[in-house]
Formats: structure tokens, C-alpha cells, sequence
């Protein structure tokens, strides 16, 4: 049976969690295939907790963590309403094909809607079929404005 529920970065088992699975993401070919440093990881449950705009919701088969959604409130102008975006999906291998992904989102939407928010938002890589073939299953498309003006990019500048 799996169990999700809203983290709380407070409880150790819940930051043990969330270090474990980032860290396990991190080190997939579609993470970057690279380990987050000690520190940051040490750090993060904190910093997740300390912000009023995320929330992670984390997956458990029995008592082993499975899965979790990290995800951010922003705010749509043209809407004017709160959005949530997905910012990490994270199943192990282990348990992947399994619907634990989709089911992650379901628990997204469900605390989305209840903020009253206008949207889900996330990003996936373009080689990345396993995961584009679940979120298009759920309902989720490529973001475009309007027919012509072409499909959104994901961009970035490290600092």
C-alpha cells in the first residue's frame, strides 16, 4: 500500500526522506547523473521548511520512502490566482511504472485546488519519454500562448 503525505521537515523521518530521494534523483541520467553535496542536502530540509511557498508531498510503500513531488507557489498575472509548479518528481527505480508518479501528481492537483490555484506547472526533458507520456496521461501539455506563437522553452543562466 502506498501512503503520501504533506512533508514535515520538522519530523526527521520526513527530512531523511526528502534527502534520500533527491539524492537518489540527482544521480539518474535524468537528474544529471551526479550526487547533491553533503551540505546541500544536510541543509535542505531546513530550507524547505523555513519557506511559506513550497510544499513536498512524499510517497511510502510500507514505511520506505518511494517518491516525492517538491513544489513552489508562484503567481499567474494573467490569471490573477496562485500556480503550482512541480518543481522535482522523484520515484526510485525500483518503483517506477508502477502509476506512483501519476498518482504523486493527483496528490499535487488535490492540494493545488485547494489553494485555489490556477495551474500546474512543470518541466521535462525532451528525452525524457517515460515521464512526458505520464504527465500528457494526466492531462498535462506543452505550454503555448497561442496557436503560431510556437511552444514555451525552459531557459536558464547560472549565477
Amino acid at each position: 500500500m502506498i501512503n503520501f503525505v504533506t512533508a514535515d521537515f520538522t519530523q526527521p523521518k520526513h527530512a531523511q526522506a526528502l534527502i534520500f530521494l533527491m539524492d537518489a534523483y540527482a544521480q539518474d541520467p535524468m537528474g544529471g547523473n551526479a550526487a547533491i553535496e553533503p551540505t546541500i542536502l544536510a541543509q535542505l530540509p531546513a530550507i524547505l521548511a523555513s519557506r511559506d511557498d513550497a510544499f513536498t508531498v512524499l510517497a511510502y510503500a510500507d514505511d520506505t520512502p518511494i517518491g516525492l513531488a517538491n513544489c513552489f507557489v508562484g503567481f499567474s498575472t494573467f490569471a490573477a490566482k496562485e500556480l503550482v509548479n512541480v518543481h522535482d518528481l522523484v520515484v526510485v527505480e525500483s518503483h517506477r511504472y508502477q502509476g506512483i508518479g501519476k498518482a504523486l501528481l493527483a496528490e499535487v492537483e488535490k492540494r493545488a485546488l485547494s489553494r485555489n490555484a490556477c495551474k500546474i506547472t512543470l518541466e521535462v526533458l525532451q528525452n525524457n519519454a517515460p515521464a512526458r507520456k505520464a504527465y500528457q496521461d494526466v492531462g498535462f501539455v506543452p505550454y503555448e500562448l497561442s496557436p503560431g506563437a510556437g511552444v514555451a522553452e525552459f531557459w536558464q543562466k547560472k549565477l
